[in-house]
């Protein structure tokens, strides 16, 4: 394991320039296109030795597994061409770069294992019904067992990349490679029982390696997938950034925070920055100018913050804000209110403000909570009338 890490370094060093900066686009296309054709060479090897045991023995789980490898070097031809296309520059109909091309890279990989998975389940379904005569062969055994020493690198190979430049692509090689020790071994297994027991059950074995191969298909699909259609953002990321923005003075408290990924490395946040209404306007603005670079510049992530002012110094606001916030803690943990105002009237108090609900909560659940709301403000204060605007967290 040490020694494959070992070599797995030193290839890195050699042909990658300035490995150490995974942070500049350049870097990280020169980091796929390796990766790429280091997975294109091992697996054109594999299927070409696989293929040719799998005709002599007469093996489907071996042919089976022979064609799984070349989908894999497809995958990498993929992967190379979506490391290409994700370093593109952005440009007028794409100001935010290309960077979901990886997304989709690693989709298109996962389509191809789901695939080759449904017609190798295929073709073991008929061997399952029609067996035939099936041959061991002793080279054929050991090419095998060496076969799973490079899909075990081949694995950690990706998987240590992908970490290290948060690649979609490498980490679905990754998972999928180790699928494939698995799938392989359970071909050995198959060829041992044949030659122990002279049990013929390799139209069985590649049933159940098929399976495996759709269900990992299936999981990479369904990686790929959330960042496309949109994902809540990395709570670390969220914290971090909620954090930094509520260190500087002047900033009172920070809500409606919506962070948009437009790839690996590029995302761009947005959130309400609570402000008091006392404080100068150019002051605010020049302390959100300076928010929005400092922490663009310590996290990565493009921000945008939008200014809320609210009532810090009117006793009354300031009273009854605390005690709407008690009733919502009361009411449910989860809950939170934001954007508070107050119209005060000799006879009618008005409160304005917005709940944030969990996203499980359904249209009763959000009714009752307005109601008991109301209620609970009402027997605090009957002349208090409450206008709630009712929205879910988008982190």
């Amino acid at each position: 394991m040490r020694q494959g890490e070992q070599m797995t370094d030193f290839l890195v060093k050699l042909f990658v320039k300035d490995y150490k900066n995974t942070d500049d686009g350049q870097v990280r296309e020169n980091y796929g296109i390796f990766a790429g054709i280091v997975g294109i060479a091992a697996n054109v090897l594999l299927f070409a030795a696989k293929a040719v045991i799998g005709l002599l023995a007469g093996s489907i789980a071996v042919l089976a597994d022979a064609f799984n490898n070349m989908t894999d070097a497809v995958s990498s031809i993929i992967s190379l061409v979506g490391a290409k296309l994700a370093n593109r520059p952005p440009d007028d109909e794409h100001p935010f770069g290309h960077g979901r091309y990886e997304y989709i890279a690693a989709f298109i990989v996962a389509f191809l294992v789901v695939q080759v998975g449904f017609s190798c389940a295929k073709s073991a379904f008929g061997k399952i019904l029609h067996p035939h005569v099936l041959n061991f062969n002793i080279i054929a055994f050991v090419i095998l067992i060496l076969s799973v020493g490079v899909k075990i690198w081949l694995g950690l190979f990706n998987r240590k990349l992908g970490k290290r430049i948060n690649s979609t692509v490498m980490l679905a090689t990754a998972a999928d490679a180790m699928g494939d020790v698995l799938t392989t071994s359970a071909t050995i297994v198959s060829l041992l029982i044949f030659r122990v027991f002279g049990l013929n059950i390799d139209g069985i074995i590649g049933f159940l390696v098929a399976l495996v191969v759709i269900w990992a298909g299936i999981n990479i699909a369904k990686d790929t997938l959330k960042p496309l259609l949109g994902e809540a953002g990395d709570p670390d990321m969220v914290k971090q950034i909620k954090s930094l923005v509520e260190s500087y003075d002047g900033i009172l408290g920070s809500h409606d925070m919506i962070i948009h990924n437009y790839g690996p490395t590029h995302s761009m946040a947005t959130l309400h920055a609570e402000v008091s209404n006392t404080a100068g306007m150019e002051e605010t603005h020049e302390l959100i100018d300076k928010i929005e670079r400092e922490v663009t510049k310590k996290t990565g992530v493009f921000l945008v913050i939008h200014m809320d002012p609210i009532d810090v110094d009117d006793e009354h606001v300031v009273k009854y804000r605390r005690q709407v916030n008690e009733i919502l803690k009361a009411l449910d943990e989860k809950v939170s209110m934001h954007d508070f105002r107050m119209v005060n009237g000799e006879e009618q108090i008005n409160l304005i403000f917005d709940v944030v609900v969990p996203h499980a909560y359904s249209v009763r659940q959000r009714d009752k909570l307005m109601f008991d709301i109301i209620d609970q403000v009402k027997a605090f204060d009957e002349r208090c009338e409450c206008v709630i605007t009712m929205e879910n967290s988008y982190v």
